[in-house]
């Protein structure tokens, strides 16, 4: 009976050429970078739909301080904040990189006093901004001195 060890798979799908082109956590920074730009979408579309009184949000909700619309104005500049700390992560800069774990660190504060609106996607939004903080702090360092 033959095993895997019998065959020469170790080298079958990368070559050691191609392995040593990609510095380690290149994945985890380009999913940061993305993930970054969706949450300045979801962050846009949040802010307008708060701004605009859409019917998403809970009702009798009570905020950290006043009230759904000021909430959805932060909402959108939080989405602003985080689309330019995406674009600027293109870039691949030391600053990019600690703007973009400003950024996300910022909206996680705000979705946690945003749960009082929409408490599911607010916690998926911090969950999502943790992550890309990780990305950035463990992975965006290494990438940029190995380039």
């Amino acid at each position: 009976m033959r095993t895997t060890q019998d065959y020469d798979i170790g080298n079958a799908y990368t070559s050691e050429l191609e392995a040593a082109d990609a510095p380690r956590g290149t994945g985890w920074v380009a999913f940061a970078t993305v993930m970054l730009g969706f949450s300045a979408l979801w962050n846009a579309f949040d802010g307008i739909a708060a701004i605009s009184s859409a019917h998403v949000f809970v009702a009798n909700a009570n905020y950290v301080f006043s009230d759904l619309h000021t909430w959805g104005w932060i909402m959108l500049a939080l989405g602003i904040l985080q689309g330019f700390a995406a674009v600027t992560l293109l870039s691949g800069s030391e600053f990019a990189r600690w703007f973009g774990v400003a950024s996300a660190s910022i909206n996680g504060l705000g979705q946690l006093a945003f749960v009082p609106a929409y408490p599911w996607w607010a916690l998926a939004m911090f969950s999502v901004d943790v992550l890309i903080i990780y990305g950035l702090v463990v992975y965006g360092g290494s990438r940029l001195r190995e380039a």
